[in-house]
């Protein structure tokens, strides 16, 4: 936490400012935790666990740094850095209890992929168990050296960046499928097709790319499907309760204690409030209506992240204030400090559900993980203002407002991109834009009409039939991945540029192909094949080629 979690942090607070976003720190947490531990054996494994868990915590604090840049952009006073460090130490560990409410559903239930999860699980599999080090040292140590090599070069050579190339996202692709890569691939090629119309009715400028109204179709297509999963849920848990079953004990390390847990939440949602209002001054009724939005986007960036290994929490923020701009809201000031709610909450909260995925796959108990992310959230809040302070003051570019710029004017090294979007949102609260509310009503109903037909033609005894035959596993093949994707997967590809769905969707095919001849080895895990080993490979060496770049920011900051 002292040592790995600011590494991974000043990684997190340079990628944002100098790209607009950052590599999760799970992956390499977990890489340099089981180098820790890696003498106790295949019990470090948990050590290890929890090392990552709250360097990774860290992490994903440190990376809010741009919050304060976006208040320096839109010229407002800063409060004292305490006051700060209060107000997002609060709504830290209130997205923590949050993403431990939904872990039964996302994880035990659903059992989403998270790959980052699933490779960091690997790692610590791999370095502390030395019959599964034998088996993944060739992949995984490959996949690490080629994806630090394409990360420092990508960084490089401005053709690769022009690119897009991610060793992270191809890697992910690797984990996921072919499944989830094509819809992926999908998801931006409609974007693509539709930009011409966008512009022609007004939801966008020519030459706007198309993500800047896809984001809110591809958030409302997530929260469509999850209603319908949401409603499978709770019928199943109503027909339990009427029929009560013999009750199952779940394993020891699975036990949380819900009443404390709910008692958790509602504390440092009311912590969370009260500092807003008290210390920083900000209208409690806009505060509070993004806590209570905080339960729906930690569950819909949860289906995201588990699904694709993308979690936007950029979104999150630019579609509470769509939100709020429509109960009223028209000061930018409020709109920051109470979408920087939604922006911390789920990126913490999704990503204790990628660790509670890892602990789910290596039995650690709950409890002393939700302890470590707890501590590693104390320091990350810390961190957050340290490093927003010294990079701002190191580079005084980086206080420079770009959404007022002319393309000529923008500095190529320092892109902050995701502050560029918050700014951009916030100055916009003068002008009300309707359509965005529309296309996110438009999602959902796309979504929750793909949803159905899925679960629909699924229920199908003739449809299950089939899937016996070669022909009719080929056939659910194309409508998995083609005619009727999974909305959580389709949606990836109106989060980013298209260069990174192809990315993530080449990653998804190559896995697929090669998997149909690769023999399966009865003696390791069935989730720790040579396609994840690969993929959490190309993962760790991206987040290295990272620590690189920011510890080379850092030090150039300092000398």
């Amino acid at each position: 936490m002292l040592v790995l979690g600011p590494l991974a942090g000043v990684t997190a607070a340079y990628m944002n400012f100098s790209l607009g976003f950052f590599v999760g720190g799970q992956v390499l947490a977990g890489l340099l935790g089981s180098a820790v531990t890696a003498g106790y054996g295949r019990s470090g494994q948990h050590g290890a666990n929890y090392i990552q868990t709250a360097a990774a915590s860290v992490a994903s604090m440190s990376g809010m740094a741009v919050l304060v840049q976006a208040m320096a952009w839109l010229g407002l006073p800063q409060p004292p850095a305490w006051q700060l460090v209060a107000y997002f130490a609060c709504i830290g560990l209130f997205g923590v209890g949050v993403g431990m409410l939904y872990t039964p559903v996302l994880v035990d239930r659903l059992r989403l992929a998270y790959p980052s999860g699933l490779a960091v699980a690997n790692i610590l599999r791999a370095l502390t168990d030395a019959r599964l080090l034998r088996h993944s040292m060739t992949r995984l140590g490959g996949g690490a050296a080629a994806g630090l090599a394409v990360g420092l070069a990508a960084s490089r050579f401005a053709w690769l960046g022009a690119l897009e190339v991610s060793a992270s996202t191809f890697g992910a692709g690797l984990i996921v499928g072919a499944r989830i890569g094509i819809p992926a691939v999908v998801g931006g090629l409609i974007g693509w097709a539709l930009q011409p119309s966008f512009v022609a009715i007004g939801w966008l400028q020519a030459g706007d790319p198309p993500r800047k109204i896809m984001f809110l179709l591809a958030l409302g297509t997530i929260m469509g499907a999850a209603v319908v999963d949401l409603a499978l849920v709770l019928r199943q848990a109503l027909a339990a309760a009427r029929a009560p079953a013999p009750a199952v004990q779940a394993p020891d390390w699975r036990r949380v204690d819900q009443r404390r847990l709910w008692a958790w939440v509602v504390a440092w949602g009311a912590a969370t409030a009260a500092t807003g209002h008290w210390l920083l001054q900000q209208p409690l009724p806009y505060l509070l209506v993004a806590i209570v939005l905080v339960f729906l986007f930690a569950l819909v960036n949860g289906i995201a992240a588990g699904v694709s290994d993308s979690n936007p929490i950029s979104s999150a923020f630019v579609v509470s204030v769509v939100v709020m701009a429509a109960l009223g809201l028209a000061e930018p000031a409020v709109g920051l400090m109470a979408g920087a709610i939604l922006l911390v909450s789920t990126s913490v909260a999704c990503d204790m559900q990628q660790d509670r995925s890892t602990g789910w796959r290596l039995g650690t108990p709950r409890v002393l993980q939700f302890r470590y992310q707890v501590l590693g959230i104390l320091v990350g809040a810390v961190l957050a203002v340290a490093f927003a302070r010294l990079f701002m003051a190191a580079y005084p570019v980086l206080l420079q407002d770009q959404t007022l710029m002319r393309a000529g004017q923008q500095p190529p090294e320092w892109g902050s991109a995701m502050t560029y979007k918050f700014v951009g949102v916030l100055r916009s609260l003068t002008d009300d834009q309707p359509h965005q509310r529309r296309a996110i009503a438009i999602g959902i109903g796309i979504g929750f009409a793909i949803e159905v037909a899925r679960k629909w033609l699924r229920s199908r005894s003739r449809y299950r039939q089939a899937l016996a035959t070669a022909r009719g596993r080929r056939l659910d093949f194309v409508v998995d991945a083609v005619l009727l994707p999974s909305p959580y997967a389709l949606s990836f590809g109106g989060f980013v540029n298209l260069p990174t769905a192809l990315w993530l969707g080449g990653g998804g095919v190559v896995a697929s192909l090669l998997q149909l001849r690769a023999p399966r080895r009865p003696d390791v895990p069935a989730d720790m094949g040579g396609m994840s080993l690969l993929g959490g490979g190309l993962i760790a060496g991206d987040a290295l080629a990272a620590l690189g770049l920011g510890l080379a920011g850092l030090l150039a900051t300092v000398f």
